[in-house]
């Protein structure tokens, strides 16, 4: 149908819309340029304010509660308000655990009198607070509470992190701090442990990892972490066993390591790495007897499977091997039909089928930690009585349960 309009003809209309799409080209094309250009009217600074937080927090006299933190009771100062901001947990530990025992109570004589001074001489109450020392410029009390399940290093950096939003993650208080972050709610920092996990298992730092995870055994970010550590043990069996910082784990540790059947690493070397362990244990208690310590590896020791040579003049003249076995072994070499197998290994054939890391812990579950699943009596046993490294207290999940105020 026809409208009038010849077909080659741009109405007023079509000139009016054409223009506005121009218009808002500019005007977009206008928007991006600005955009490009630095905008001056934000300063920011973030690093001078990390610094002054840090060092806040590294003043006492400027901070309102004071952490004693492990055996030791390290003091560890911080800022409420801060910690308040940046946990709830520390947020409900802090405030909110303490407004429900707060019971009004008659004044007596001397608040009357100290309530009278605040109004009429403020000088004179700001010389009486500087004398007492542990109260703030309006009644805030200063608190000291105790810490006993994190270390002093882990605790310091947890707060050191909530202060600053920074901090320098080291394979040492790893585990500690990545479970710290945890039960304190401080996802960011849990995440970024994680992450961190994957690129420093290496030969340097992975004894210290598992001596970190002997305390932190009963908090579940511990058990992912310690997994990922054993299977690079077992892919580096050798170089790990030839560490100096393998004689640092507990006994029960090393235990758990040479029984594993996915190690990979030599039976001699497996031999060498119990007794280098034993004689720095025998140097730590001058009183205790290499034979007998050194007897609690030999049971993971193939030793049918160490050249007869190595047998006769490396092990046999030491005289902490039973005569029994290395014969039992030169027998099994000389010919295999000739020895019961269950000779050679007793416990590790008797065991071999069910053994796996896992955590265990009395009935209370007051005692926790890594051990192996297989076990004996007589390990359990020796077990119990060693405790866990570094005298890491109790077992219970919640942190509010591990601060108690004085």
């Amino acid at each position: 149908m026809f409208d009038g309009t010849p077909p080659n003809v741009i109405t007023p209309d079509a000139m009016t819309e054409g223009r506005r799409y121009s218009m808002l080209e500019q005007a977009i094309a206008m928007a991006g340029a600005l955009s490009d250009e630095p905008d001056f009217s934000t300063f920011e600074n973030k690093t001078g304010l990390a610094e002054d937080m840090k060092f806040l927090a590294s003043m006492p006299e400027l901070c309102d509660v004071t952490f004693l933190v492990g055996d030791t009771r390290e003091p560890v100062c911080a800022v409420k308000a801060v910690l308040a901001a940046r946990s709830r947990v520390f947020h409900k530990l802090l405030y909110n655990s303490y407004s429900p025992q707060k019971k009004k109570e008659p004044m007596s004589r001397e608040k009357k009198i100290k309530l009278f001074l605040k109004r009429s001489s403020e000088p004179l109450m700001n010389l009486q607070g500087q004398q007492q020392g542990r109260q703030g410029p309006q009644g805030n009390v200063h608190q000291t509470l105790i810490v006993e399940e994190f270390e002093p290093d882990v605790f310091r950096q947890l707060i050191e992190y909530i202060h600053t939003g920074c901090v320098t993650l080291q394979p040492r208080t790893l585990l500690g701090l990545m479970n710290a972050a945890d039960y304190y709610g401080l996802d960011e920092l849990r995440k970024g442990c994680s992450g961190f996990v994957q690129c420093c298992i290496n030969v340097d730092t992975v004894c210290a990892l598992l001596a970190s995870a002997e305390r932190y055994i009963q908090y579940k970010c511990t058990k992912s972490m310690v997994q990922k550590v054993l299977e690079f043990v077992d892919e580096h069996g050798n170089e790990v066993l030839n560490l100096g910082s393998f004689t640092l784990l507990p006994q029960h540790v090393v235990r758990l390591i040479m029984a594993r059947e996915e190690l990979r690493a030599d039976e001699f070397t497996k031999f060498q790495a119990g007794l280098m362990w034993s004689k720095k244990h025998c140097d730590n208690q001058p009183n205790t007897d290499l034979k007998e310590v050194i007897g609690n590896f030999l049971e993971y020791i193939q030793f049918y499977k160490i050249p007869a040579n190595i047998l006769m003049k490396e092990i046999h003249p030491l005289g902490l091997v039973p005569y029994h076995i290395i014969m039992n072994a030169l027998a099994y070499q000389a010919d295999p039909s000739s020895i019961d197998p269950a000779k050679l290994s007793p416990n590790r054939t008797r065991r071999s089928h069910d053994r796996s890391m896992s955590v265990q812990s009395d009935h209370l579950g007051s005692n926790t930690t890594l051990s192996s699943s297989a076990s004996s009596e007589m390990e359990s046993g020796r077990h119990s009585s060693e405790g866990p490294v570094g005298g890491g207290g109790g077992g219970g999940c919640s942190p509010l349960s591990h601060l108690r105020e004085m």
